[in-house]
């Protein structure tokens, strides 16, 4: 009977959430009175939740709830990998330091995420979850999710109105009606969301922890507004160290090649990459480019990055010079309009463009669309435009993040790092002014109750993360000796830098 009930969910799942007006009420009508005029059906007591189109709003909305078994045994194999995460579930889980928060996640529904999101309700939160990107969700990942009753809105593909549909509905799918209490964001549109439309939700919030730069600059000029501002505290997660030296670098690295390579199968030795940009993103994905073989050239505003990349053996000028020269540009600035008509019409046939920033603001696609003669679809998340001078774009995943609109994004590890500054993020922001908790925990022993503003994650925590990997790794960690300790200053156990230290 439990199987037969599984597959009967699967099946009707897609069609009883519908994310859009298109939904046809004729088919509704049609499979409504199959399921309860078929005997067998009828012996299954489906619960109503999948049998209401109605507030308070679907329990998930997946693409294939099918998928739940692949998605779990991927999950399985990552968690192998994300040691950081598993560890924090291990030494916390038996405290429940989460237990009765509600936590409205907005974060690429991936493989990794979903590990992410077992280790928080492992700790005793309730959540709701969206993707922050149309193109990013893995289905078999959401749909492992949604099996295992958490209320998720993500599939790969949605248009923009379903984004929003998305977002609207996790803010109501809690239990009993009940509101948030935490947000967790990337690239800050379900804070802002909230903060537009339902302030009142923020009343009992205890704060928001966001992971990406574009989100953080979003922040800090929501702090700045004083008419429309910042309403919680919040965490930027994207300036810890173990998150932007190492997502931001190391995972861009690997991920960008494997998204090229897999959109469109070209050679990248020999060819002439742009990078524009050289923070921690554009020296990940120059590095990768370079040891491909490929002659990279790097755009950049900022004096100091730019010297960074000439003495890095990078050739560094505008992106006017740039764009006749290039045959594939990556744009990693968390900026707009990078790439413009002006470059777009100068670029040699068949240039390749995509972006592994945030928003798809960097390249401007509306241009693309309104001025090529045509475009051609070769295969999802890749497009070949046409230009009035005969030459072709071709144009990776809508100008979206193209590691994860045409790869799988970041390795497991990598994210395990970044993960675990999250769960201890929304850790540190639930739990700030319990003082027992803090005693208990000497990492969180110095945080207190948060005013309204942004934070970093104390030096201790992003140490522990750290920490927390080695031995997947097979480090073996020195030990200061106490004369040491003396010498520099410093307590045995750590931290072992200033927060000013730039690693």
């Amino acid at each position: 009977m439990g199987e037969t009930y599984e597959k009967l969910v699967a099946f009707a799942s897609p069609f009883f959430s519908p994310p859009s007006p298109s939904f046809s009420s004729q088919i509704f009508t049609h499979i409504f009175l199959f399921f309860t005029l078929h005997p067998t059906l009828l012996s299954l007591h489906i619960p109503p939740t999948h049998l209401t189109m109605s507030a308070p709003a679907h329990k998930h909305k997946v693409a294939d709830l099918s998928l739940a078994a692949f998605g779990r045994r991927e999950i399985e194999l990552a968690e192998n990998e994300m040691p950081g995460l598993m560890a924090t579930r291990a030494k916390y889980a038996q405290e429940q330091p989460l237990k009765g928060a509600r936590i409205a996640g907005c974060l690429h529904m991936t493989i990794q995420t979903a590990v992410l999101i077992e280790t928080l309700t492992s700790l005793g939160a309730e959540l709701t979850w969206t993707s922050c990107n149309i193109f990013s969700t893995q289905d078999h990942a959401a749909a492992a999710i949604a099996a295992s009753g958490v209320p998720v809105f993500a599939w790969k593909g949605e248009t923009e109105e379903e984004y929003n549909w998305c977002l609207e509905q996790q803010l109501t799918a809690f239990k009993d009606g009940k509101h948030l209490n935490l947000i967790l964001d990337d690239g800050g549109d379900l804070t802002a969301l909230v903060h537009k439309k339902y302030p009142e939700m923020l009343k009992d919030c205890y704060g928001v922890s966001e992971e990406t730069t574009t989100g953080v600059h979003h922040l800090y000029r929501m702090l700045k507004d004083k008419e429309h501002g910042l309403l919680v505290p919040a965490i930027n997660v994207n300036d810890s160290v173990t998150k932007s030296k190492f997502d931001n670098l190391y995972g861009c690295r690997e991920s960008l090649v494997d998204g090229i390579k897999r959109a469109t199968d070209v050679m990248i030795a020999g060819k002439v990459a742009v990078v524009a940009g050289f923070g921690d993103v554009g020296k990940g994905c120059a590095q990768a480019l370079h040891s491909m073989g490929a002659r990279v050239i790097v755009t950049e505003i900022d004096p100091i990055n730019a010297l960074q990349a000439a003495v890095s053996g990078f050739q560094v000028t505008t992106m006017e010079e740039a764009a006749p020269q290039g045959q594939i540009f990556v744009t990693t600035t968390g900026c707009r309009d990078i790439l413009t008509g002006t470059h777009f019409e100068a670029m040699p046939n068949d240039a390749i463009v995509c972006n592994i920033g945030h928003f798809d603001i960097e390249i401007d696609v509306a241009w693309l669309k309104a001025n090529a003669k045509s475009v051609q679809n070769i295969k999802p998340q890749v497009d070949r435009f046409l230009m009035k001078n005969g030459r072709h774009i071709i144009l990776l995943a809508e100008g979206r993040l193209v590691n994860l609109g045409c790869a799988t994004g970041h390795s497991s590890f990598v994210m395990s790092c970044s993960f675990t500054n999250q769960v201890l993020a929304q850790i540190m922001l639930y739990k700030a002014g319990d003082e027992a908790f803090g005693n208990k925990y000497i990492e969180f022993g110095k945080t207190g109750k948060l005013d309204v503003g942004v934070y970093v994650l104390p030096k201790i925590l992003d140490e522990q993360v750290a920490l927390l990997h080695l031995d997947h790794v097979n480090v073996k960690l020195s030990k200061l000796s106490n004369v040491q300790a003396e010498y520099l200053g410093l307590p045995i156990e750590g931290p072992f830098k200033s927060d000013i230290y730039r690693y």
